[in-house]
């Protein structure tokens, strides 16, 4: 993995350990869009302050960041808060409004090719989240998902396929579970956690 990666893994993670905007008030206690929590949930889903988005990130991404967006759409619209161009045509960003310090965005060659979170909610449409143990994640996803392993042998994340785009939880460097939950095309997403960036 290139430093770029690791910086804004490490970022991403110590994202989700400093928002502690989490609210438990009507709106968490509320069901999220699309049905009720599975049993396996721990809790209410919090709702971070200020956020009236749709708590649910999918393989087709979230709110205005759908994959395979444009980047300069979403910048021209207001959408992008801040852009570090790493290699390969790869540009990771920021979002804005009400997913600011929730997603990181990550576009190739101009289009939206990656969404992730260190944070819960979003949850996926299953309603696994970022801080769930793997038991938890089989519990939902059963036999549409399962526990893999980077080719280097050294990191475990949790994969489940829609089509040709994947759901992947990966671990946390300090604690057990998720640490980290992304969506887009597997020829992005899942070819990264395997054999790292590129360059």
């Amino acid at each position: 993995m290139n430093r770029p990666a690791i910086l804004l893994t490490t970022a991403a993670l110590a994202l989700g350990t400093l928002v502690p905007a989490t609210v438990a008030g009507p709106a968490a206690a509320a069901p999220v869009a699309g049905g009720a929590a599975p049993a396996s949930a721990r809790g209410p889903a919090a709702v971070a302050a200020g956020h009236s988005h749709p708590q649910v990130l999918g393989v087709r991404g979230v709110g205005v960041y759908r994959i395979g967006a444009s980047l300069a759409s979403l910048t021209t619209n207001g959408h992008i808060d801040w852009t570090v161009p790493t290699c390969g045509g790869v540009v990771h960003a920021g979002a804005t409004g009400s997913w600011a310090g929730v997603i990181l965005l990550a576009f190739r060659d101009g289009r939206l090719v990656e969404v992730g979170t260190a944070t819960a909610p979003p949850q996926s449409p299953a309603g696994a989240t970022v801080g769930m143990s793997f038991d938890e994640l089989e519990a939902i996803y059963g036999r549409r998902g399962s526990l893999i392993r980077n080719d280097a042998g050294d990191a475990e994340a949790y994969l489940v396929r829609v089509g040709s785009r994947v759901e992947l939880f990966t671990g946390h460097p300090i604690r057990p579970g998720v640490g980290y939950f992304q969506v887009g095309p597997a020829s992005f997403v899942e070819r990264n956690f395997r054999q790292g960036a590129s360059c």
